[in-house]
């Protein structure tokens, strides 16, 4: 699959095809340094996290609108 950026995205907001990408930066606790897709409904454990264990994990690209700042999210292979 190629790269999202290469896929000619035209802003879903106001058309423009003026779209920078990007990606989401977690700096929380314990972080990565990115997020990242999750497939399925949200379970939480015991301690409150995020139940993850055998689900499927995308990495999340994002478009931002030069124009009106939409922001657009993609969860690529």
């Amino acid at each position: 699959m190629g790269r999202v950026a290469d896929m000619n995205v035209k802003c879903s907001g106001c058309g423009s095809s003026a779209m920078t990408e990007g990606f989401l930066d977690d700096s929380g606790q314990n972080s990565r340094g990115y997020t990242r897709w999750i497939t399925g409904a949200l379970a939480t454990g015991v301690f409150g996290g995020a139940k993850q264990r055998g689900r499927e994990k995308l990495p999340i690209t994002g478009m931002r609108c030069e124009v009106c700042g939409l922001l657009s999210l993609y969860a690529k292979p």
